[in-house]
């Protein structure tokens, strides 16, 4: 290694660690988080929750097998910045088409390897994620802290409609044989398709379409700022929201169409679609230290005592009537303008909430990723969950 170009990590806390450039020649700024995933890098780089964010992976080694256009989790790559230890140059998989440096430098991600992934994670875990810059093009360190400190934040920030879609289309790929647990010899979906589902894109990732197909629906995706007429206009069975990046009340346009879309339709909503939801209901979101990212966090369902390994990725969190400091005998109850809401999910790691259901409407969402990419499937049938409370409606 050699004789490579040096760069730059500063952290607004006026932290530096020095390292080799990687991917992109340039600068980037954005909230440095950590991801503990240690496979799929790939669909990682392309989720658009991730605008706004450079990643560091923890996985010391990352890109030994390379990428595929398979693995795309959007149609392009949205992290800001990326910061591994060591990036290979070699891949061993038969799918791969390109190394993980060649992917960076042809998306215009700017990254650094070569730096102690593990002290900047502990130092993140203690002193919190906070706006950061990677630098190729100037090493020195304090105009680097300098440009890390005016850095825009993204709390208030809406960022949903910087991935949304800029138009509705519709979705109709399944996962195939990719599909968990079932051969479907090269079929795109087991089931037939009965339900029509409007899926707002608020960042949404291509193996939640996969996966709503999979359990039988005809799926319209429509744009972050689709009104609740609209979606009236194209008579669905289901409304679906997706996740996405940013602050959840940097979205007031997303939380007014949900307030109207309440009591009409059975609804489930996936991270960011989640709080939106929550929000509607009136409850309260607030920011996280450091975020939940990867794929291994460990959640209870509260009605079933269940416990399922989750892939996670957000940075902000529901707030209930009070915080949990342990996990509760019988899922919480909260009076809300909308009627009572259940929480019915809550992370073993810092008891936040992960998931509610209504008691009054056909309503439910989770605050992880139950379509998994990357990550383990324990949670997949919250999409049959779904289904059910749409054929409950037209019984």
């Amino acid at each position: 290694m050699t004789g490579m170009k040096k760069a730059l990590l500063a952290l607004a806390d006026g932290t530096v660690f020095e390292g080799r450039a990687l991917g992109y020649e340039g600068e980037a700024v954005g909230e440095v988080v950590f991801n503990t995933a240690m496979t799929g890098y790939q669909e990682v780089l392309t989720d658009p929750s991730y605008k706004g964010q450079i990643i560091t992976m923890t996985c010391p080694h990352i890109g030994n097998y390379g990428v595929t256009p398979e693995d795309m989790e959007s149609r392009r790559l949205w992290a800001e910045g990326f910061v591994v230890l060591e990036a290979s140059r070699q891949t061993s998989n038969w799918r791969s088409k390109q190394t993980i440096q060649e992917m960076l430098t042809e998306a215009q991600v700017v990254a650094i390897e070569g730096i102690d992934t593990r002290a900047l994670t502990r130092h993140l875990r203690e002193h919190g994620s906070q706006q950061g810059l990677i630098t190729h093009v100037d090493l020195d360190h304090h105009r680097a802290i300098g440009r890390a400190k005016q850095a825009p934040g993204i709390i208030g920030r809406d960022l949903a409609t910087e991935v949304t879609c800029a138009s509705s289309y519709e979705w109709t790929t399944g996962s195939g044989d990719w599909m968990p647990g079932q051969a479907t010899n090269g079929r795109d979906s087991g089931r037939s398709t009965r339900w029509r589902v409007v899926a707002y894109d608020f960042g949404i990732k291509y193996n939640i379409l996969r996966r709503l197909v999979d359990v039988g629906c005809q799926v319209t995706v429509v744009p972050a700022g689709t009104s609740a007429a609209a979606v009236d206009a194209l008579r669905p069975d289901g409304v679906f929201l997706s996740n996405g990046p940013g602050d959840p009340e940097g979205v007031p346009y997303a939380i007014k169409a949900v307030e109207e879309l309440i009591g009409r339709y059975p609804i489930f909503g996936i991270c960011l679609g989640h709080q939106i939801l929550c929000l509607a209901f009136g409850l309260r979101t607030y920011k996280l230290k450091f975020g939940h990212h990867g794929a291994n966090h460990p959640v209870m369902d509260l009605r079933s005592r269940k416990v399922e390994i989750t892939s996670q990725n957000h940075n902000f969190a529901v707030q209930g009537l009070a915080p949990l400091r342990e996990v509760p005998k019988a899922p919480p109850v909260v009076e809300t303008r909308y009627g009572t809401l259940s929480l019915t999910h809550v992370s073993l790691n810092d008891y936040s909430i992960e998931g509610m259901a209504s008691m009054d409407h056909p309503v439910f969402s989770v605050q992880y990723h139950p379509e998994a990419a990357p990550g383990p499937h324990d949670a997949a049938y919250l999409f049959d969950e779904f289904v059910q409370l749409m054929e409950k409606q037209h019984a």
